[in-house]
């Protein structure tokens, strides 16, 4: 039997192992895909696990990973104008939506995350679903990693390949291949619209259907006043 005093070192020591793994792990994971493409990511896994459970098959999701060159310009400005319109100008924390959404719950309405790309990248790659706080300040920390390590046309780059776009698929080409019968880089405005529009609920909402049919006539709208690319990057590395 462990005695309770040397119990509670291994306590300690494994709180103090995790408190590092917290603090430092984000910063080594972003040096990781600045550079190389993740082959999976926590929330791929998840679904994986889910759609095993449920023996639905294939169980494991489709992802196909493709280069920037190989995804439409029009889905990149799809997406920032569906999901974060400021997201070359930001630190990866956009306080004008984050604002504009305690201002709409005060008034009465409904909390709407102000989630930003970068955000999302932070919990699709290292983290877990939820609503913890412990989750959130997390997503935070990964977040300024993410910021501080990777530039800005490459977080855009791990977003659109790791999205997920209806139950089992993930990334833009099999989104385009799955909904549409063409490639990323084969997308019409319309169809990059319509992706982007099933962004917030992609298991709900289909790209073919009514809400996103309503959606995508607003993000159409928006995409012209998008920048695709971070002031002065080459749009085809």
């Amino acid at each position: 039997m462990v005695a309770p005093g040397r119990a509670w070192q291994r306590i300690r020591r494994l709180l103090a192992w995790g408190a590092a793994l917290a603090v430092v792990g984000p910063w080594v994971g972003a040096g990781c895909v600045r550079v190389v493409q993740p082959p999976v990511t926590s929330i791929q896994v998840a679904r994986g696990l889910q759609r095993l459970a449920g023996s639905q098959r294939p169980w494991w999701p489709e992802r196909r990973v493709v280069s920037r060159a190989a995804i439409a310009p029009a889905l990149r400005r799809a997406v920032l104008a569906a999901e974060d319109a400021r997201f070359y100008s930001h630190r990866g924390f956009d306080f004008v939506e984050i604002e504009a959404a305690l201002d709409r719950k005060a008034r009465g309405g409904r909390l709407r995350g102000a989630s930003t790309i970068t955000q999302q990248v932070a919990k699709n790659l290292f983290l877990w679903e939820g609503r913890s706080f412990v989750r959130k300040g997390l997503e935070a920390w990964c977040t300024v990693a993410l910021e501080v390590v990777v530039p800005k046309d490459r977080i855009l780059d791990l977003y659109l390949n790791l999205a997920e776009w209806g139950d089992g698929t993930f990334g833009a080409e099999a989104a385009s291949r799955r909904w549409f019968g063409t490639t990323a880089k084969g997308l019409t405005a319309d169809q990059a619209a319509r992706l982007a529009a099933v962004l917030p609920a992609p298991r709900r909402w289909t790209p073919t259907g009514p809400v996103a049919s309503r959606r995508a006539a607003f993000i159409r709208a928006r995409m012209g006043s998008v920048a695709a690319f971070a002031p002065g990057a080459t749009a085809t590395p």
